[in-house]
C-alpha cells in the first residue's frame, strides 16, 4: 500500500518516519576489538579421531573469523586440548593463543564421580607432568558439581589445594554454595586461588550474591556464557545488558570473562553468532570496560599481555 492510498502526502509520511527514528534511543556500536574465549571445549565428538565434523581447520577458522585471539582449551578427554596445543603453525596463522587446562573427565561417566575418584587425581598429576606442546597446563577444569556438598569430596578438596599450591586457575561449573566450599578447601581459604566461575552461576544466583562473592574472594572471576538475566530484550532489539548486570560489570570491570562453552557440536555451528552476540552487549559498556571483559582480563590472567 502506498501513502497516497491513505490520503497522506508522501512528504508527511517521510517526516513521520524520520521523527520516529530520531525518537528511538541510539544503539551503541558493537565492540570491535580482540576476544578471549575463556571457556572452550574441543571434545571428542567434535574431532572424533580427526574424522569428526569439526576438524582443527574448521574450529580455528571460526575463531579467526570471530576475532578470537586466545582460548582456554579444556576437552573431554584431554586429547582435544593436546591437539589444539600441538597445532602450533595452524594456531599461529589463525592468530590464536592456546591456554591449556587439564579437564577432569576421561569420559562422561566421570562427570558424576570425579570428586571422590582417586584415579582422577592420578590422571591430573600425570597430565601436569606431561604438559602440552603449547607449554605447561595453566589450570584445572571445567568440572561440574550438581550437588554443592560434593565440593567436600576427598578428591575435590585435594585438587583445590593442589591448584593453589601450583598456581593453577580453576574452571568450575557450580552453584554459589559450592564456591564457598571449594574456596574453604584451599590453604588460603580462597584468598589466593584463581577460580573462574563458569556461567557465573548458571542456576541464576542473584546479582547481590555474585557481588558478595566477588568482594569476598579476590581471585574469583565470572565467566558469562549462559548466564541467566545478563541481557534483556526491548523494543529496539535484543542483546542489551540488563541494568543490574551492567552496574555489576561496571563495579568489577576486572573480574569478568566471556566464553563460548562449545560443550556440544551445535555450539560450534553457531560459534560466530555467539561471539557476535558478545560484541553486541559489550558495545553497551564504556570502550575501556568492554575491552577489559572481552580481552584484557583473560590476557592478564594468563600473561598474554
Amino acid at each position: 500500500m502506498h501513502c497516497k492510498d491513505l490520503g497522506m502526502p508522501v512528504w508527511v509520511a517521510w517526516l513521520a518516519l524520520g521523527l520516529a527514528v530520531l525518537g528511538a534511543p541510539a544503539r551503541a556500536a558493537d565492540y570491535a576489538g580482540p576476544l578471549f574465549d575463556a571457556h572452550l571445549h574441543y571434545n571428542e565428538e567434535a574431532w572424533n579421531g580427526r574424522t569428526g565434523p569439526h576438524p582443527l581447520a574448521d574450529v580455528l577458522g571460526r575463531m579467526q573469523r570471530s576475532g578470537v585471539q586466545a582460548i582456554v582449551a579444556n576437552s573431554r578427554p584431554n586429547d582435544g586440548t593436546q591437539a589444539l596445543a600441538a597445532a602450533r603453525n595452524e594456531t599461529r596463522r589463525a592468530g590464536v593463543a592456546v591456554v591449556p587446562f587439564v579437564r577432569l573427565y576421561r569420559n562422561r561417566a566421570d562427570y558424576d564421580n570425579w570428586f571422590r575418584d582417586e584415579s582422577i587425581y592420578e590422571m591430573v598429576q600425570a597430565e601436569l607432568a606431561r604438559g602440552t606442546p603449547a607449554g605447561p597446563y595453566r589450570g584445572l577444569g571445567e568440572f561440574h558439581l550438581y550437588d554443592s556438598q560434593n565440593a567436600n569430596g576427598p578428591v575435590a578438596k585435594k585438587l583445590m589445594a593442589l591448584a593453589e599450591e601450583k598456581q593453577l586457575a580453576v574452571l568450575a561449573h557450580v552453584d554459589d554454595a559450592a564456591i564457598d566450599l571449594l574456596m574453604a578447601a584451599t590453604p588460603s581459604r580462597g584468598q589466593k586461588l584463581r577460580l573462574i566461575w563458569a556461567h557465573t552461576g548458571i542456576g541464576g544466583a542473584p546479582v547481590a550474591r555474585v557481588d558478595a562473592l566477588l568482594a569476598k574472594y579476590p581471585g574469583l572471576m565470572g565467566e558469562l556464557s549462559y548466564r541467566p538475566g545478563l541481557t534483556c530484550k526491548d523494543d529496539h532489539g535484543p542483546g542489551r545488558l540488563c541494568p543490574e548486570w551492567r552496574a555489576l560489570l561496571l563495579k568489577y570491570p576486572g573480574r569478568f570473562l566471556i566464553g563460548s562453552d562449545t560443550w556440544v557440536n551445535q555450539r560450534w555451528l553457531y560459534y560466530e553468532d555467539l561471539m557476535k552476540d558478545y560484541r553486541g552487549w559489550l558495545g553497551d559498556l564504556p570502550p575501556a570496560v568492554a575491552r577489559q571483559i572481552a580481552w584484557d582480563n583473560g590476557a592478564t590472567l594468563f600473561g598474554l599481555k
